[in-house]
């Protein structure tokens, strides 16, 4: 009878709980049996294993195999084991020394031949590992997420063969860092490229400071898909942490990591036919949506009225929230989504309601049931609202205005005002809490009666009442700074805030 133990990670979300391999050799027929809740591809992983432990010219026990995971409670799914249990029969058979598994963990899906092929997910696992001061073996093929992870022992592998050569002492794995230029960001699409649009651009660069919600209204062609692809490019630069957390979030969906840009916030850009479970996340096997593969960055929702209603809807408790819980019979998984909406329409079905140059040919009624596929629910979590009207032809053609600045000088500004808000509360002022914005946004006796009785005429609810507030701190930080509130910020919060444009 032989017993080893191996060391893995599941994925669960966004977070990796670590997994015990339990090999166990003894007399009887030969067999292999895994148990401890595996699904379908973690017990087709026998068949997997027994031929690639041949394929490497080791010896498959002629015994009874028992794999167990634990703990047996949690779900575990995809082939990332198939390294640790033909690691942990080869330690059981005393074809590998044991000891060498104390204090590493093994991730890598095995194929028939002896290769590693890459896994999802390895990124959450490689942190996990990191804090609990693991050395960890990870496929070539994810060698590029493994050396985003600094102060971490991580060695890359092509082959079992290569593995097992490791851990008897007559080869080396190197780690993955010779095989990654760590690089920062580019920015992308420059706001130097959109002409014109004064009001635009700074409703634009408010909401890149304070992180706010953004809807841009008006007729086709006017800007407003060039706007929202230039806002990623003047957010402050991503922190470490922030950039790891948004790359584990692409990790978990399988998609790839470009280390030239691991810094870079996200753009999503979903179509307007995506369902509720691709913007949010879910299915069978749970994976992040498009809000969750946003988080850090942007979300870009155009053409705004013509996604389904329902769709939209689901929108409404992330944006609060900053996550996602995803609910299924066995199990609840949480994801990150604290993304920044940026959402563009036209004013109506034909899209020139209201313009100088076409006339709207839309009836009253049409108008109405467009702009009211929007509820008012949604509509108040967005903080600015604002038109954006067409161009004359002949501005087009005139040389471009100082105040058509680039992407690198409106950053600059950013930057230098979210620092303020970073100062007082360690966040952005769209993620300041009500008491946090009561300490922060103290009004005057002029101040706040002239703001109460602003609301009044508004008819504002009181989410809507706070958000101003919360813009009107971010336009006082743009102001140098300004401590104190003064009627100025607080108008043109105001001004923002013009959800009638909707209901007009």
């Amino acid at each position: 009878m032989s017993l080893a133990v191996t060391l893995s990670r599941a994925q669960e979300g966004v977070s990796a709980p670590q997994v015990m391999v339990e090999v166990h050799l003894s007399g009887g027929l030969p067999s292999t049996s895994i148990v401890g809740l595996p699904e379908a591809a973690v017990r087709e992983a026998r068949d997997r294993v027994r031929v690639a432990i041949q394929s490497a010219a080791f010896e498959y026990p002629n015994r009874k195999v028992t794999v167990n995971l634990a703990p047996a409670e949690l779900p575990k799914d995809g082939g990332r084991f198939d390294l640790a249990i033909a690691l942990g029969i080869l330690a059981a058979g005393h074809q590998v020394p044991r000891e060498k598994l104390d204090d590493c963990e093994f991730l890598g899906e095995l194929a028939l031949s002896g290769q590693l092929r890459p896994v999802s997910g390895v990124l959450p696992a490689l942190l996990r590992a990191r804090a609990r001061g693991r050395r960890v073996v990870v496929p070539s093929g994810n060698a590029d997420e493994a050396a985003l992870i600094p102060e971490i022992d991580v060695r890359i592998a092509d082959t079992l063969t290569d593995v097992c050569g490791w851990l008897r002492g007559s080869q080396e794995l190197l780690p993955p860092a010779a095989a990654l230029t760590r690089s920062g960001e580019s920015i992308g699409p420059d706001l130097i490229d959109v002409r014109g649009q004064l009001q635009a651009r700074r409703a634009l660069e408010i909401a890149a400071v304070g992180g706010h919600h953004l809807l841009l209204m008006g007729p086709p062609g006017t800007g407003k898909t060039m706007l929202a692809e230039r806002l990623a490019g003047i957010l402050p630069p991503m922190t470490e942490l922030e950039a790891l957390e948004t790359c584990a979030v692409l990790s978990v969906a399988g998609q790839s990591i470009d280390p030239a840009q691991w810094r870079r916030r996200p753009f999503r850009a979903p179509h307007h036919t995506a369902s509720a479970v691709a913007l949010v996340g879910g299915g069978s096997q749970p994976r992040p949506g498009e809000i969750s593969l946003a988080h850090n960055g942007v979300l870009f929702l155009d053409e705004f009225p013509e996604f389904s209603r329902h769709v939209l809807e689901v929108l409404r408790e992330p944006m609060e929230s900053g996550h996602i819980l995803i609910s299924r019979a066995a199990r609840q998984l949480t994801f990150p989504a604290q993304f920044q909406l940026i959402a563009a329409m036209n004013p109506c079905p034909c899209g020139y309601a209201g313009d100088k140059h076409k006339r709207c040919r839309c009836t009253p009624d049409q108008v109405q049931r467009y702009r009211s596929r929007i509820s008012g629910p949604l509509l108040d979590r967005i903080d600015l609202c604002i038109e954006v009207p067409g161009l004359p032809l002949a501005e087009l053609s005139t040389p471009r205005s100082p105040k058509d600045e680039d992407s690198s000088t409106v950053r600059k500004r950013v930057v230098r005002a979210r620092q303020h808000a970073l100062a007082r509360a360690g966040r952005s002022n769209a993620e300041i809490s009500t008491r946090e914005l009561e300490r922060d946004c103290a009004l005057g006796p002029a101040e706040r009666q002239w703001f109460d009785a602003a609301l009044g005429r508004l008819g504002l609810s009181a989410r809507a009442y706070h958000r101003t507030l919360r813009v009107a701190r971010t336009i006082a930080d743009l102001d140098n700074g300004a401590a104190a509130l003064d009627r100025q910020h607080l108008a043109e919060a105001l001004q923002y805030r013009r959800v009638s444009l909707l209901s007009d």
